[in-house]
């Protein structure tokens, strides 16, 4: 596919830094949301809550992820500018508040760095062209993903839904897969996630997972194409079991322990996404009926 923007795929070293530089930016914007979002959800859903009862809305104060201004959760200091800087203004605070001096989660600049070392992956692996900003994309609305479900196990429809349409749309000119697999792949990525959680609910008596893992999958299978879809779920499968039994062993709470499976299914997608050629030839190789 060829670059409409900067060079011509893959990219060369300078842009790829370049995209990692912006990448740290967008790391920022993302620890935001990842804070705010679930808060911005829970807040919706007192106000549903109170609306169905007849009540006054419980939180009538704007909240977003624009407003309020970013403060410290200790002391309420209200963050600079130059204290927001990604990466180098946790290192001049020491990893604490200007004000009260408590300290700072260090998940903040590591989320950063994170963004900004797959940023440049992605447009050295994609170019800067189209098709390496929608990579951008595509890891952006997993990384916020990923960070939202270890804290609230929870999957948010407002990311879920335009990383799902937006592989659909992307590949309308086969960036990453066929239209016709994308489709498969979104109807198969949810439907086989639904139809286990079923079967676990006839045995157990409860759901094993939450429907966002289903969107979830269905959203890597719109971009990846159903092809992928048995490698994304293998890795997933076996790196979720080998981290849930160890959680399970040293909390000892048996099968009682919830773990989210979306952290697991984004990484595994991730990976698939980068390296979909070699993954496929390998799966090609083995099982000809995904040729």
């Amino acid at each position: 596919m060829p670059s409409t923007l900067l060079f011509a795929a893959p990219a060369d070293l300078t842009v790829s830094l370049i995209a990692g530089l912006f990448g740290l930016l967008i790391g920022s914007f993302l620890n935001v949301v990842i804070h705010r979002l679930p808060i911005m959800m829970q807040r919706e859903w007192d106000n549903d809550f109170a609306e169905a009862s007849d009540k006054p809305p419980v939180h009538t104060e704007a909240y977003n992820l624009v407003v309020p201004r970013s403060a410290c959760p200790h002391c309420g200091h209200q963050i600079t500018a130059l204290e927001n800087i990604p990466v180098l203004s946790y290192l001049v605070l020491g990893g604490k508040c200007s004000s009260c001096k408590a300290p700072i989660s260090a998940r903040y600049p590591l989320v950063e760095l994170l963004t900004g070392a797959l940023s440049a992956l992605m447009v050295w692996q994609f170019g800067s062209g189209w098709a390496g900003l929608a990579a951008l994309v595509f890891l952006y609305l997993l990384l916020a993903m990923t960070f939202i479900d270890f804290d609230t196990q929870l999957l948010p429809d407002d990311l879920t839904y335009p990383l799902l349409w937006g592989g659909l749309l992307v590949n309308l000119n086969h960036s990453f897969a066929s239209l016709h697999d994308a489709v498969i792949g979104a109807a198969a990525g949810y439907f086989s996630l639904w139809l286990i959680n079923y079967l676990y609910r006839l045995v157990r008596g409860h759901d094993g997972m939450g429907y966002g893992d289903f969107k979830l999958l269905g959203a890597l299978g719109a971009w990846l194409g159903w092809t992928m879809l048995p490698a994304v779920v293998l890795m997933s499968s076996v790196v979720g079991a080998v981290v849930g039994i160890v959680l399970m062993v040293l909390n000892r709470r048996g099968m009682d322990l919830k773990i989210p499976f979306g952290p697991y299914l984004a990484a595994a997608g991730l990976i698939c996404f980068v390296h979909k050629s070699e993954i496929a030839a390998f799966l090609g190789s083995a099982y000809p009926f995904l040729q």
